[in-house]
């Protein structure tokens, strides 16, 4: 909601600067790049949307459907309860935190997309600004956070692996592979959008191209994160 409110404020700096560089029509162009590009995030993520709730409805049903036992010939219940590795908690809770690193990322984003809009409708230089060069990398800390992310979600299916729940080993454990490796493909796209942003920066790209970037990719993390904490809570409750 920052970006969006990007307009009113603009449009005051532009009258106690007296109107110069046209802020309006520019501030009117960001706003409505910045609608058409959280319109296109929604679009995509109702296909993800939909993926996850055919996989949770299988989850669900499949738990509490019972299946011919070949040698005795009668239904048998062969869903076996998953104990889920302790580590899980702590990846967790490295993606809580990743998540606030993207938010602080998207303010600061849009905080110089409105500094520059303002120093353009003064006419100011082209020099660097003490601000931005006192920028804190918060979307390379949420770069490698995503990938301690991925590395901790490894590190749990080896611990799975070592207790005997194999992808193929029981209906519990095939969904619980087939859940977590979706969330973790979704979630490297986000990562590469990341380092994509990140590499923004160096190519000295615009900074309200910059910013619609970063904040299209927070809200996608945002989505991933509590994507994330209901895969926990599905695989919980079915427990």
């Amino acid at each position: 909601m920052d970006l969006i409110t990007t307009t009113a404020a603009v449009d005051a700096a532009g009258v106690l600067l007296g109107g110069h560089g046209s802020p309006d029509h520019l501030s009117a162009d960001f706003s409505a790049r910045l609608r058409r590009a959280r319109l296109g995030l929604i679009v995509a993520l109702t296909g993800v949307v939909m993926i996850f709730v055919s996989f949770s409805s299988a989850y669900v049903v499949r738990k509490g459907l019972p299946t011919l036992d070949p040698q005795s010939g009668t239904l048998v219940h062969d869903w076996l309860p998953l104990q889920l590795p302790s580590f899980l908690l702590v990846n967790t809770l490295v993606l809580l935190v990743s998540t606030l690193t993207m938010e602080l990322a998207r303010r600061q984003a849009a905080r110089e997309a409105l500094a520059t809009e303002i120093s353009r409708s003064a006419v100011a230089t082209t020099s660097t600004s003490p601000k931005e060069a006192q920028r804190m990398p918060w979307l390379a800390l949420t770069a490698v956070l995503g990938l301690s992310f991925l590395a901790g979600q490894w590190l749990v299916w080896r611990e799975l692996a070592a207790s005997g729940f194999y992808v193929s080993t029981n209906p519990s454990s095939s969904f619980f592979y087939l859940l977590t490796a979706t969330h973790g493909i979704h979630l490297l796209g986000g990562i590469l959008t990341l380092i994509a942003a990140s590499a923004a920066y160096f190519w000295r790209r615009l900074a309200e191209s910059r910013a619609v970037v970063v904040d299209i990719t927070a809200w996608y993390w945002h989505f991933m994160t509590f994507l994330w904490v209901y895969i926990l809570c599905l695989v919980k409750v079915a427990h």
